[in-house]
């Protein structure tokens, strides 16, 4: 969800109305994917890298997510919503945690949409946590697999993604879901985060449905 911050300067506007309009955004993406029946969606809200902008930013954000979370919990249940945070918890705030938990636990029966957030993420960092996982578990070196990693991960027992959207005209995955997304396809838009519409969105999933997906085989298109 790239170009908060560009958004918010083009307006003469703090950074912190970029992130505002933001949520607002991913609200109104979380509707599109209920109305149109997708039952996972990640959002990548805030990096392990993110922890270094300045100070104040970063409370901002952590006030944002902590509001938004107590607000949300009970839409999430009406709407059949579980809410699902990806990252290291180990360097989140406490009482920001304790939060999170909360309404993972409040959200947990719910069936509709599992809507992941990338909290204090890095996929390298997942990974990493992921074969030390394996290592305390005892699980002898030559025995590692794609299966023993795959179950260590924050997104164990979740379908890899089959499409990575990415706004603001960046074209890379900054160390998104860099395992699962192995297969995935990548969409690229200029649009900021804040520009993002359900039509937008639409778009998107259309330019999805018309590429043919081989992973790794041979099309059987393919002549001779």
């Amino acid at each position: 969800m790239d170009g908060n911050g560009r958004w918010a300067q083009l307006r003469g506007l703090p950074r912190y109305e970029g992130h505002k309009r933001g949520v607002e955004k991913v609200k109104e993406i979380i509707g599109s994917a209920l109305r149109l029946k997708i039952k996972i969606i990640t959002f990548y809200a805030f990096s392990i890298e993110n922890w270094q902008r300045p100070v104040t930013e970063v409370d901002k954000l952590m006030e944002l997510l902590q509001s938004n979370l107590k607000k949300e919990t009970n839409n999430f249940i009406s709407q059949g919503i579980r809410f699902k945070m990806i990252g290291n918890r180990s360097l989140i705030p406490n009482h920001i945690l304790s939060i999170i938990e909360e309404t993972e636990k409040a959200t947990s029966h719910c069936k509709e949409l599992i809507a992941q957030f990338a909290i204090s993420y890095s996929g390298r960092d997942e990974i990493i946590r992921a074969v030390r996982k394996a290592l305390q578990h005892n699980i002898e070196c030559e025995k590692i697999d794609e299966n023993v990693i795959n179950s260590f991960l924050d997104t164990a027992g979740i379908d890899e993604p089959d499409l990575i959207i990415r706004t603001s005209g960046e074209q890379r995955l900054s160390n998104f879901l860099i395992w699962q997304s192995a297969y995935s396809e990548l969409y690229f838009t200029p649009i900021l985060w804040p520009d993002f519409t359900e039509d937008e969105f639409k778009e998107a999933i259309l330019v999805f449905q018309k590429r043919q997906r081989r992973f790794g085989k041979v099309s059987e298109f393919t002549r001779t």
